[in-house]
């Protein structure tokens, strides 16, 4: 009797999940006056972005957010699900609009500054999310980023520790990064973190230098605090993968920026992809920067052209 296929793998993830409204100035800024530019409107929203990406690369996801009832919500769903995101377990709601995210780039597409109102996903609440537990039945890993509350945070944790699935925790921002904190303590560590420099520093508690040196202390603090992988974005330096006694560096991939957003998303989508097709961990962090790369290009949050050939192509040079 041949045993039965496994099941494929299919990750959730839990989050932000709003419009993107980005103005893109056509010159340099001046401060304090009106500025020429172009206006957009996207798909957005650290954990709609994710499942997006890795859906295009090929990956079953399902998504767990917030909306409102209304037409932007209505927009972010229809175009969630025509990318292949599983959207039913997403809460629509009366009592708050759909997150929005606020966007001023320069005309280099680096952002400037940035509004984001997730009022909406206060109702996605550590009840609410026990009542879509089943969503993580037959999960292979789980993605939350630090729009969720402290407290949805922790039972979203406990839940996956209880499940035996590996949690890629994206802190979003610095004082959003602190939520983990909590989490750590409460003996349900992720299995990875994805900071930037700023985000590191909050983490440890100090300043950390962009250094290897003091990149990989600080990372070595939370190996020691039962986090398998740090993976620390530098910018234009690249970014810093590190493991328990390793580490590896990498470059950024050259790219001709149009817009920055939605790039640390993409690099977590493709690093997750690859690693669910075999890859070993350094080489799915270089799949996750090709992936970058691609997504700078594109003025959308996600790139319409993500894919895995895509991906495996720009690593090449094509």
């Amino acid at each position: 009797m041949t045993a039965p296929a496994p099941a494929p793998a299919r990750v959730v993830v839990v989050g932000g999940a709003n419009v993107d409204l980005k103005a893109h100035t056509l010159a340099p800024v001046i401060l304090g006056t009106s500025n020429p530019g172009l206006t957009t409107q996207t798909a957005g929203g650290v954990a709609r972005n994710i499942a997006e990406n890795l859906a295009r690369l090929g990956v079953a996801v399902s998504l767990v957010s917030a909306v409102g009832r209304d037409s932007l919500g209505d927009a972010l769903l229809d175009d969630s699900k025509l990318a292949g995101v599983d959207v039913r377990f997403v809460m629509r709601v009366n009592e708050h609009l759909t997150g929005t995210y606020m966007a001023t780039l320069n005309h280099e597409g680096e952002l400037l500054v940035a509004v984001s109102d997730m009022t909406v996903l206060s109702v996605l609440t550590p009840t609410t999310l026990h009542d879509r537990r089943a969503v993580l039945r037959g999960a292979t890993w789980v993605v939350a980023d630090g729009n969720l509350t402290e407290a949805t945070l922790l039972h979203l944790m406990k839940l996956a520790a209880e499940a035996g699935i590996p949690v890629a925790f994206e802190p979003v921002s610095v004082p959003k990064a602190l939520q983990i904190q909590s989490c750590i303590q409460a003996g349900f560590p992720p299995h990875t973190i994805t900071p930037n420099l700023l985000e590191l520093g909050a983490l440890v508690g100090r300043d950390v230098p962009d250094s290897v040196a003091d990149i990989r202390a600080a990372a070595e603090e939370l190996h020691a605090q039962g986090i398998d992988t740090v993976w620390v974005r530098r910018g234009q330096l690249g970014s810093l993968l590190s493991m328990p006694g390793t580490y590896t560096e990498l470059p950024t991939i050259p790219a001709k920026v149009a817009d920055v957003t939605g790039a640390g998303d993409a690099m977590l989508a493709a690093y997750l992809a690859a690693l669910l097709a075999g890859v070993a961990p350094a080489e799915a962090a270089r799949q996750g920067h090709a992936a970058a790369a691609l997504t700078v290009e594109s003025t959308h949050t996600v790139s319409p052209t993500m894919t895995r050939e895509a991906v495996l192509e720009r690593l090449e040079g094509k």
